[in-house]
């Protein structure tokens, strides 16, 4: 088996508890019925969470991803998604802690504006 399948395996089972709190809007097609997947493997990367028939990758994003080094790598991995027709939207992990019910009202409106 591919290496970066067994470390999506690892992955899912220790979720942060931010991922598991978004997961939780997100498992059994909760949101407009929609199928997610979680640490899902597109090409190289392994993505947080995705729909893979509505080509959406959502990703969550640590204080770690603030340092310029960190931020190259994210556009070079959305500019990579994106090629592969996905569209990636980004939270702070701050937003899924904070305003849970804001991030779920934003990919509602990102899905009916698809």
């Amino acid at each position: 088996m591919d290496k970066k399948y067994i470390t999506a395996r690892v992955l899912r089972k220790n979720m942060t508890p931010l991922e598991c709190k978004l997961w939780n809007l997100l498992k059994n097609r909760q949101l407009n019925g929609i199928k997610f997947v979680r640490q899902y493997p597109i090409g190289p990367y392994i993505v947080d969470f995705a729909s893979r028939r509505e080509h959406i990758v959502i990703e969550l994003d640590g204080g770690q991803h603030n340092i310029p080094e960190n931020i190259s790598n994210d556009n070079i991995r959305t500019e990579y998604l994106i090629s592969q027709g996905y569209k990636v939207i980004r939270f702070w992990n701050n937003d899924i802690d904070d305003n849970i019910d804001g991030v779920y009202l934003k990919l509602l409106e990102l899905l009916n504006n698809k």
